[in-house]
């Protein structure tokens, strides 16, 4: 359903695809307490209207407020309609923040999928903003993904601000490609690209997805519900996480930089807390108690674990810094965090 648009008022109109997903409908929940954004710099405007683009429908209190909009659908379908009376983006669209992906395992196991769902419809979606001609703020919810230990070319120790994508993945390939794109119609003065490279976000509620990464919230989540776990990765494992709070900083963080704090280069790398799962189980056992911890089985997976070891670890944010954007203090915050606005799933 979509509500009837109102002519353009002044207010900033967003659109955020994947709006019906977990960061998607966190990241419209804290546009709408924010109430204001500050477009690139300018002075904050008042948020009219967010429309939520995604297969299923929002929670029904997003619904609820009269801000906003579902549109419900295959986004590749919805593009290449992109009539009057269904637009994904019209000439008031002030940002999109497109976050719609297939996720990194699904991408692996299918590879079509993958492209249609990271590419053909990134280069839609751009083709549509370009289209308006009004040149709007795009954020492309990319991927610490973009880096891969390659063979015979391994990553340096830490991630800097200049490190090369080298993506070793079909799902690193495809957001690396997303990033291009958004660097290139940038360029062209097309749209005002912002490529924000998300770190694995730990601790997600609900099911696992199929990311090959799901785990590093599960080990948690489902010990915390009383349910056994699996961690599918050597306990010595570095991986880079970020608490779901930080993750919509970044994303917001990207649509308000002004050009100059922003800087020539499209992609942002985000700040990250470096851990290990053996260090996450103990947070655990810190927070929860060790019979908590005692529900995860240390079973390794080589699929998972030889796609998790080609994931960089350790990153020095300085860019991101720069916006005020910074990592999690502690795994035992983020885990406090979780219990703290998930009441309901812990046992």
């Amino acid at each position: 359903m979509l509500k009837q648009i109102s002519p353009f008022d002044g207010t900033c109109q967003i659109v955020i695809t994947g709006g019906a997903g977990f960061l998607g409908v966190r990241l419209a929940r804290a546009l709408l307490a924010q109430g204001k954004l500050s477009l690139a710099g300018a002075a904050p405007v008042d948020i009219g209207r967010i429309t939520l683009v995604d297969r299923a429908p929002p929670p029904t209190d997003l619904l609820a407020d009269s801000r906003v909009s579902a549109l419900i659908g295959d986004l590749n379908a919805l593009l290449e309609a992109q009539d009057a009376a269904t637009p994904v983006v019209t000439a008031q669209t002030s940002v999109v923040f497109h976050l719609a992906a297939a996720v990194s395992g699904e991408c692996e196991a299918d590879f079509d999928l993958g492209m249609r769902s990271n590419f053909a419809a990134t280069l839609s979606l751009l083709q549509a903003c370009r289209a308006l001609k009004s040149k709007p703020i795009v954020v492309f919810a990319s991927s610490l993904a973009v880096f891969g230990d390659a063979p015979g070319v391994p990553l340096p120790p830490v991630i800097e601000d200049t490190t090369l994508p080298t993506p070793q993945s079909s799902y690193g390939i495809q957001k690396f490609i997303g990033e291009q794109l958004m660097a290139d119609f940038s360029r062209k003065a097309f749209i005002q690209g912002r490529s924000v490279r998300l770190m694995t976000v730990s601790v997600r509620p609900g099911k696992p997805n199929g990311a090959a990464s799901s785990f590093l919230s599960g080990m948690l989540r489902e010990p915390l519900a009383g349910v056994r776990a699996i961690c599918p990765v050597p306990a010595d494992t570095p991986v880079a996480l970020s608490s779901p709070a930080r993750t919509i900083a970044g994303l917001i963080g990207a649509a308000q930089a002004s050009a100059q704090a922003w800087g020539p280069r499209t992609a942002l790398t985000l700040p990250a807390l470096t851990t290990t799962p053996a260090q996450m189980a103990a947070a655990l056992a810190q927070v929860a108690g060790p019979a908590v911890a005692a529900l995860i089985d240390w079973a390794p997976d080589a699929v998972i674990h030889n796609i998790v070891k080609t994931w960089p670890a350790r990153i020095n944010a300085r860019r991101a810094a720069g916006l005020g954007l910074l990592p999690d203090s502690s795994f035992e915050e983020i885990i406090r965090e979780y219990i703290r606005e998930n009441t309901d799933a812990i046992k």
